[in-house]
């Protein structure tokens, strides 16, 4: 789906327009084969299009016959039910002289909040800045989902505790592989924002270089937060698939010592249930008095369990 969007400094509001026009910016979501050919109307290069398939493409930075594409990964959440909750995504960025593209495998929210003028002070006129206020919230959407997944964590480590099965392990194990993923992404998204601070593919002004720098140190917080999010998490499954091991093993504990008291009366009754000649056989009292010796017996080791802390 194509979308165009213009707005002026002076403008309050975002404008949704039909046609392309001098400082537009042209939002495209899960682009068609048809949608495709009408963005190579545009002029942009072709070989800035033929990755737009490649869920797998790497953030790169490149210029071509005065055009720039930046590649940027950005996180996107697929549910608490996926195989991996959290994954990353590439976002690709074309700016020419007259227009800005952006082009997503998936609607992303923090470019609805440009859709929808959420963001003040902005022009898509002006697309260095644009592009970089871009930049600066998708380093912000990484802190949010390592938040959200740090939250997660914490909800299955209350459950792990009472826990005999390995399901909120694999949990854990699923949260790990996405800050992989975010580590990986926010690494490669940080070479290319030195490559563009360092380079003369966008044209920055004091104020775009300054923005630029705080860009940086926000990705950069991301990459600590996100780093240390997945080093505590590490060591916390090691822990608990531990914890597990010894949850079961105190079951199992129990289980044995529950099964040894109750086989005592059983002992005791089989023993006088014999067909031979027993002490005290014929007292009427004995069917009382063998239930009340297994009784005491099974009291006095249960006791002893109790003890030595095995119930």
């Amino acid at each position: 789906m194509i979308t165009i969007y213009h707005k002026q400094a002076s403008q309050d509001a975002i404008e949704t327009r039909a046609e392309v026009c001098e400082g537009s910016w042209v939002h495209v979501v899960e682009p068609t084969p048809a949608e495709l050919d009408h963005l190579r109307g545009l002029g942009l290069p072709p070989d800035f299009l033929t990755h737009l398939a490649d869920p797998d493409e790497r953030a790169r930075a490149e210029r071509d016959d005065g055009t720039t594409l930046i590649v940027l990964r950005f996180p996107f959440a697929q549910g608490a039910d996926a195989d991996l909750p959290y994954v990353t995504i590439p976002l690709t960025i074309i700016i020419t002289g007259s227009v800005l593209v952006t082009i997503s495998p998936q609607s992303t929210g923090f470019l609805q909040k440009f859709a929808a003028g959420h963001v003040r002070g902005l022009s898509t006129v002006k697309k260095t800045r644009f592009v970089l206020h871009m930049l600066w919230h998708i380093a912000n959407a990484y802190l949010a989902q390592v938040r959200e997944i740090n939250t997660a964590v914490d909800a299955l480590e209350d459950r792990l505790q009472r826990s005999l099965r390995n399901q909120e392990v694999l949990g854990l194990l699923r949260y790990q592989k996405s800050l992989v993923y975010f580590t990986t992404a926010l690494k490669s998204n940080e070479l290319v924002l030195e490559r563009l601070q360092k380079g003369r593919l966008l044209q920055m002004f004091e104020e775009d270089a300054e923005l630029l720098e705080d860009v940086l140190i926000e990705v950069r917080q991301a990459i600590e937060m996100t780093e240390i999010s997945e080093n505590i998490l590490s060591q916390m499954m090691d822990a608990f698939a531990s914890i597990i091991s010894n949850n079961l093993n105190v079951v199992m504990k129990v289980l044995t010592s529950v099964t040894i008291v109750i086989s005592l009366p059983s002992l005791v009754a089989s023993l006088y249930g014999m067909n031979v000649p027993l002490p005290g056989a014929e007292h009427p009292l004995a069917f009382l008095g063998v239930l009340g010796a297994a009784v005491a017996v099974s009291a006095l080791v249960a006791f002893v369990f109790w003890r030595k802390d095995w119930l």
